[in-house]
């Protein structure tokens, strides 16, 4: 436990700042999914 709060408090900015880039990251996919159809499975292309 102590490590781990240790590691928050000398890094907790920067893990915020890469929680924001993943946030966006994920929101960036989960729009392309959607523009493609919300379909897990696509059909075969030829």
């Amino acid at each position: 436990m102590k490590i781990s709060q240790d590691i928050r408090r000398e890094h907790g900015g920067a893990m915020d700042a890469v929680a924001a880039e993943a946030e966006a990251g994920m929101a960036q996919k989960s729009k392309e999914f959607a523009e493609a159809g919300n379909r897990v499975y696509l059909p075969i292309a030829d």
